[in-house]
């Protein structure tokens, strides 16, 4: 009889991938961005810090926690059977949930002690609302899960802005609103090439998982809003000229990418909308971070 193989501890690496670092960057990014777009009159670079720190745990905490609700999901699709849990690479589903508790507390916590109530108001609503509202209440229930789970990714730029200024200005809650609309276009373009893998699992993430021409129509509608949202980005921002039609350019250019979905909704086509979308949130933060300079950093600039 052979003799099984040794179970190997589990390495840094494997608790770095529960955190989702890519997310939880991009979680970050939108905080700093909320932090600029508040236009503070001058960078405090010690709060900065915190505030990327707090956010960082606060979001990698969340993603753990994901991880932990999600793991019978996990194990059954292509995408995420790869993953700590389903691989047993951690085979402690305890010490997951644990994990994932101890950082949130720890993000949360920390801001409301170092930078303000506020702060960490904003910190907790997007870790209830990624945790409890989507991934424990409406990811298998409703195809209105990224949508309503959509604000996760929105409440960064609130907690950037309270740690700025100490209140959400109107910039933050338009970038907010920005964030919010990217949110269904990336995933609805992602579940566009995976619907085999979530309709395997009974996963309702399209608006019509039976229907990919409709639910390609829908996702280039849903970006076509974010054209506005930049609009109203620009107008209570405020926005110098330059970087309003670097927002523009960069909008345009996610909605011309996810376009020839309107006419065909395979896989290929949806890969090139969701490829896309991350660089576009992503050059709307430099765009947002750069503003600050213009509009605060140059001496007679403004917008």
């Amino acid at each position: 009889m052979s003799t099984p193989p040794p179970v190997r501890a589990p390495g840094w690496r494997d608790y770095v991938d529960l955190t989702k670092p890519w997310i939880t960057l991009l979680i970050v990014a939108v905080a700093v961005a909320g932090y600029f777009v508040a236009l503070p009159n001058r960078i405090d670079p010690e709060r900065l810090v915190v505030l990327v720190l707090c956010g960082a745990a606060a979001s990698g905490g969340a993603a753990t926690l994901n991880h932990y609700f999600d793991r019978d999901l996990d194990a059954r699709m292509r995408r995420t059977r790869a993953r700590p849990l389903p691989t047993e690479r951690i085979a402690s589903e305890g010490r997951v949930l644990a994990m994932g508790l101890t950082l949130s507390i720890v993000g949360i916590g920390a801001a409301a002690a170092f930078l303000n109530l506020l702060t960490a108001f904003s910190i907790l609503l997007g870790w209830l609302t990624y945790v409890l509202v989507y991934t424990v209440w409406l990811k298998r229930r409703t195809s209105w899960n990224i949508v309503i789970g959509g604000f996760a990714g929105s409440a960064p730029a609130l907690a950037g802005s309270a740690a700025a200024v100490g209140h959400w200005t109107d910039g933050a809650l338009a970038l907010a609103l920005l964030v919010f609309l990217w949110t269904p276009p990336h995933f609805w373009s992602l579940a566009l090439m995976l619907r085999e893998d979530y309709r395997a699992v009974g996963l309702p993430m399209l608006p019509r998982m039976d229907d990919p021409a409709y639910s390609a129509r829908v996702t280039v509608v849903s970006c076509a809003l974010l054209v506005p949202a930049t609009v109203l980005l620009a107008l209570v921002g405020p926005i110098a000229l330059p970087a309003i039609i670097a927002l523009l350019v960069v909008s345009l250019l996610f909605l011309a990418s996810e376009l020839p979905l309107w006419r065909r909704s395979d896989r290929k086509t949806a890969l090139r909308g969701f490829i896309v979308s991350g660089p576009y949130l992503l050059a709307v933060i430099v765009v947002i971070v750069l503003n600050w300079l213009l509009v605060r950093g140059v001496p007679g600039a403004g917008g």
